[in-house]
């Protein structure tokens, strides 16, 4: 194919993702009198936001008249075991009352109490009710708002894209090479900017939140080619309750409402087990420690038949339940024909958000590459070691407006845009040489990569089963120039699925060597084989790739508090209360 063969799109700036990171991104775009446009994956209204469902955070202190922003701030940096970025999670901390007042205000719709104010309940480790909601379906409302908001200001939209490649010259971003994935036409898209807000990589692994063809590393994969570096890529958060039946749906995400909204937790023998894991917090501990909790008690034999634990919230009310937890009480009748104000629910734990991911200056969401930006869970530095429930709604409003504000500032600063036919022909060279007939399927590869990284890379992991998963890894790699690929103007799905299996391998490499370089337990990434947090450990993992497309790991200090947010903990939490932070 030469380089005449595909269409060509041009805008000041591109948004790759139309989830509410992208959405909220080209908002603040369009606002700035530029032209906008996203590419999505999935169809713009069943985008991943939607199976956020539980909250979204903001310090508004309509309950907790004493609930601040700085103890918002307090609650995510030491839950995060001080590893995030102190000034990245200052700003969401600051930002997010205004932000989700002007979100409701657009028709988000949370939940009010009597006096008209937004009501705001308890989710696991914040000290006061702070996260607000519509119902158990808040990402959803936030969508549907935003893409209103969207279609009002005329942006466009256009879905089925998939995009291969980002288009560098020189390190600067001049746009991406995309396709179809039904027809394969090509689209080369030229932009003063591009913004990254393709999710993360959960769905590499067996039991997932994430559906299929979606969350599988692909933004990583096009950062990292790009010349970004990734961080903290071994900080994967795994949350405590997924349903466990029926096998097509496993790992499907039970929102952290119904223990915010009193769930309980029960092992085989009738046992409220968090008394043994956090008697003060019980069910509403960090999500590290519940999931950490329901696996132990899953693997020691004190699990389900079916390799879950029991959670419980038949002790409410069936009008409470269908009030305050909508979805999930739909989604067990659909599912299980199980009416959850009646029986408990089987549970356990689920790959369900990415921590880590491209490293982005904290106050504009730039990358290292001119003119390429990142925002929401493809974005690291928020959440360190472990993600409070509703902070990654909070995360992709606040983020993702800056991140348009930004990219809009660069567009219009700059003079002239560098183009080359010459990378937008290696872009060409990259999807032809996939489409071949070969020997091997994609799809039962990407079913053993998922088996690979749930068995090895796992809730609790070691030296030998990590290094084992990368040599597993490689196998299938191997295995990418033989797959068989064809395509026609009615079906694409094999080279779609092919560039999904490549950014998977690749992010699923960045996984487990950064995995490897922790030797220690902490939050979300815990170690067997050393099950200690060490504050000698004190450091963010780095993942860069060199010209011959491997991965070196570097190993960087922590960003440290400034005198300003050191006063704000010393102030606001008993200097005991850190040191039981850091060596628990």
């Amino acid at each position: 194919m030469s380089v005449i063969d595909h269409l060509t799109q041009i805008t000041n700036v591109l948004v790759i993702g139309c989830g509410g990171a992208g959405l909220r991104s080209a908002i603040e775009i369009k606002k700035s009198g530029l032209n906008v446009c996203i590419l999505g994956k999935r169809p713009k209204t069943d985008a991943h936001t939607v199976l956020a469902a539980g909250g979204i955070n903001a310090a508004l202190g309509n309950l907790d008249k004493e609930d601040t922003w700085e103890q918002h701030f307090i609650d995510t940096y030491l839950e995060g075991y001080g590893i995030g970025d102190p000034l990245k999670v200052e700003i969401m901390a600051k930002e997010s009352p205004a932000l989700v007042k002007e979100i409701d205000k657009w028709g988000a719709n949370f939940a009010k109490l009597k006096n008209g104010e937004l009501d705001q309940r308890f989710f696991g480790a914040h000290k006061y009710r702070r996260t607000c909601y519509s119902g158990d379906f808040t990402g959803l409302s936030i969508l549907k708002t935003l893409l209103k908001k969207s279609e009002e200001l005329k942006i466009p939209i256009y879905d089925n894209q998939y995009v291969t490649e980002l288009l560098i010259r020189e390190n600067t971003c001049f746009g991406a090479m995309s396709f179809n994935m039904t027809s394969s036409e090509r689209t080369v898209h030229f932009a003063d900017a591009v913004i990254l807000c393709t999710g993360g990589h959960t769905r590499l692994w067996k039991k997932s939140s994430s559906r299929k063809n979606e969350n599988t590393g692909d933004g990583y994969y096009l950062g990292l080619k790009a010349g970004c570096k990734l961080i903290d890529m071994e900080m994967v958060q795994f949350h405590p309750s997924g349903m466990v039946l029926p096998e097509e749906i496993e790992g499907t995400l039970v929102t952290e409402a119904v223990r915010g909204e009193g769930g309980k937790l029960i092992n085989n023998k009738g046992e409220r087990f968090m008394k043994n894991y956090d008697p003060k917090r019980m069910e509403l501990s960090t999500r590290d420690k519940v999931a950490i909790a329901n696996y132990t008690e899953i693997v020691e034999g004190r699990g389900t038949k079916n390799g879950g634990v029991f959670l419980d919230i038949s002790h409410k009310s069936k009008d409470f339940i269908v009030d305050k937890l909508p979805s999930i009480y739909r989604q067990f009748l659909e599912s299980q024909m199980l009416d959850i104000s009646k029986s408990p629910m089987e549970v356990a734990p689920t790959a369900h958000y990415s921590m880590g991911g491209i490293l982005v200056d904290p106050e504009t969401l730039s990358t290292s590459v001119e003119g390429l930006f990142a925002a929401g869970e493809v974005a690291g530095g928020l959440h360190g070691a472990n993600r409070l429930g509703g902070n990654s709604l909070a995360e992709i409003i606040i983020f993702g407006k800056r991140a348009g504000i930004a990219s809009s500032k660069f567009s219009k600063k700059i003079d002239k845009q560098l183009r080359s036919n010459k990378i937008i022909a290696l872009a060409h060279e990259n999807i032809d040489k996939f489409i071949k007939k070969g020997d091997e399927l994609v799809r039962p590869l990407q079913h053993e990569l998922r088996i690979i990284m749930w068995t090895y890379c796992g809730v609790i992991k070691n030296q030998k089963s990590l290094l084992e998963g990368l040599s597993r890894i490689e196998t299938i790699k191997n295995k990418l120039n033989y797959i068989d690929v064809r395509i026609d103007k009615h079906n694409c799905e094999d080279l779609y699925l092919i560039f999904d299996l490549q950014s998977s391998l690749l992010s699923a490499k960045a996984t487990i060597l950064s995995a490897l370089e922790r030797n220690e337990s902490r939050g979300a990434h815990q170690r067997s084989d050393f099950p200690k947090l060490e504050i000698s450990n004190n450091f963010n993992c780095l993942v860069s790739m060199d010209e011959k497309s491997n991965l070196k790991i570097t190993k960087v200090p922590l960003k440290e508090l400034n005198e300003k947010l050191k006063k704000i903990i010393a102030n606001k939490t008993r200097e005991e209360d850190i040191k039981d932070k850091l060596i628990e």
